[in-house]
């Protein structure tokens, strides 16, 4: 009996010390002053502040704005690390003024819900600057509609036919006899772009110009009031940031619903992938291209996961 535990208490032994132990999300020599200059998509702010937290040692949480529009977002200690740092060098100037800011060298990173759409390339290409887009985590495209809508799945060719017009009553997919509203995203953001690439897959959207949504939190506003709305954002932002699924659900593409597991698994059909993007000029020795390589890092991808995000 004594060596059969011995036995087994030093198998035990063994196998723990054969776990895996994640390193430290640190860069050595990173100060408030050589932080690099980081800019990105609304989604992702609070992937931005944990990697700054992180690296800076200030401490962080998740906290709700419930004196402005109850969402969330991961606020950090302004006593470790002054406001006026995060207002300088970690900004969220949406999807597409993040890559005209990295383009023009007014950032030196930027973390995007997206790639680059083509007028941004053609932008960069007239300034000779070419830029390197690596995923480091999964996002998806989804649907929103009113808990009052009974519809539960559609089909990808549904969706494409709602939004070129050729669909216009919910009685045509399942749902009750009234007109379908369908609600777009403003040209270049993160969600269009998105929607226009795995959605449409080319063909062109009429002209909706009264049913533009101008930001990502106007869209769950829009469809809180419109029981026969329909319009999409990207899961993270649904599901880390507004929590709301009292008063707008998510819907469900070819019968699968969108979630961690079906985005990790990339069986939900509208998984996408959420970049880290750099100059391709950027200084190799530059803490904004030590943090591009750490993000790729068993490190980086736990820092990802801590997030909220699905690490890629």
């Amino acid at each position: 009996m004594r060596i059969s535990a011995i036995i087994l208490i030093s198998l035990f032994l063994l196998s723990c010390d054969r776990k895996e132990v994640t390193p430290p999300f640190v860069l050595e020599g990173i100060t408030q002053e050589n932080f690099p200059r980081i800019d990105g998509s609304t989604s992702v702010q609070p992937l931005q502040t944990l990697i700054a937290c992180k690296l800076l040692g200030a401490r962080y949480e998740w906290r709700q704005a419930l004196h402005l529009d109850n969402t969330w977002g991961l606020l950090p200690d302004y006593d470790d690390v002054p406001y006026e740092f995060f207002r300088e060098r970690i900004k969220t100037s949406q999807t597409h003024q993040s890559f005209i800011n990295l383009i023009d060298n007014e950032a030196d990173l930027t973390l995007s819900a997206r790639k680059m759409s083509d007028d941004e390339k053609a932008y960069a290409d007239s300034k000779g600057v070419t830029l390197i887009e690596t995923p480091i985590a999964l996002d998806a495209l989804v649907f929103l509609l009113n808990p009052s809508n009974p519809v539960k799945s559609l089909t990808s060719e549904q969706l494409r036919d709602i939004y070129l017009g050729k669909l216009t009553n919910w009685k045509e997919v399942g749902g009750r006899d009234v007109k379908i509203n369908p609600y777009i995203r403003n040209a270049n953001s993160g969600s269009q772009e998105l929607m226009e690439a795995l959605v449409m897959q080319g063909q062109e959207l009429p002209e909706w110009p009264e049913e533009i949504v101008s930001t990502m939190l106007q869209a769950f506003v829009t469809i809180r009031n419109d029981v026969n709305g329909i319009c999409y954002t990207v899961y993270y932002y649904k599901d880390r940031i507004v929590r709301d699924n009292e008063n707008v659900k998510s819907l469900a593409v070819n019968g699968i619903y969108p979630d961690q597991k079906s985005i990790s698994s990339r069986t939900y059909p509208y998984t996408a992938e959420v970049y880290v993007v750099i100059r391709s000029d950027l200084d190799r020795n530059s803490m904004a291209y030590k943090l591009y390589e750490l993000l790729q890092t068993p490190a980086g991808k736990s820092a990802i996961r801590e997030s909220g995000y699905i690490p890629n």
